[in-house]
């Protein structure tokens, strides 16, 4: 009969005990807004990491240091940026409400780095037989030079096609050719040392090869 009692009471109580747990579990979140600032400058500072503290979760400032994240009343915010110290922010467990706005200032940090000597290699002696073995690519004097040797030009001249300009003074050469010897019949070349001079150069050139 007793435990039957028991029973009979916890089943008319237990929806007051659930809603009163309810209630205590929401009152203890807290939406915590606010903004991160030079101590000094009141300056915005933004990418600054807001973490709580023992968990893994928190949230970023934005460009101009406004944050927002959600925790419980009791929690730890930890501030952390580059170039700034590190900063804690107990949330105070009395606080009423579900919502709190807070300026959180964070003072510059100043970190001198020990003097570091970077060497491309471990020794002196390594370095002296890189050096000495060393390619040097050409300058580009060097390269301009190259590009205007006469055996490059004509190496290029045979595999570059004519270009539009070209192409007009080789039209107008023929038209004027033409128009000169109108109704006549034009001379020919094969009695013409000239033409045999510059034939045979053309030949020892090597104008005339089959190419691959």
């Amino acid at each position: 009969m007793r435990k039957k009692l028991i029973i009979f009471l916890s089943l008319i109580f237990l929806p007051f005990l659930l809603k009163a747990q309810i209630q205590a579990f929401k009152d203890s979140i807290i939406q915590i807004s606010g903004i991160t600032m030079t101590a000094d400058s009141l300056r915005a500072i933004p990418a600054v990491s807001i973490l709580v503290k023992g968990q893994h979760r928190g949230t970023i400032s934005n460009t101009q240091g406004v944050f927002s994240i959600v925790a419980f009343k009791g929690d730890t915010l930890t501030f952390s940026a580059v170039g700034f110290r590190k900063k804690d922010y107990k949330i105070p467990a009395t606080l009423k409400g579900n919502a709190y706005s807070m300026i959180q200032l964070m003072t510059e940090d100043t970190v001198f780095l020990s003097e570091t000597i970077i060497r491309p290699y471990p020794t002196k002696r390594e370095f002296e037989k890189a050096f000495v073995s060393m390619d040097i690519p050409d300058d580009m004097y060097e390269v301009a030079r190259k590009n205007n040797e006469s055996a490059k030009i004509r190496a290029l001249a045979r595999s570059i096609p004519i270009d539009a300009g070209g192409a007009y003074n080789v039209f107008m050469q023929k038209q004027q050719q033409s128009l000169y010897y109108a109704g006549q019949m034009p001379p020919q070349n094969i009695f013409n040392p000239l033409a045999w001079a510059q034939f045979i150069e053309a030949w020892k050139r090597g104008d005339f090869k089959r190419k691959d």
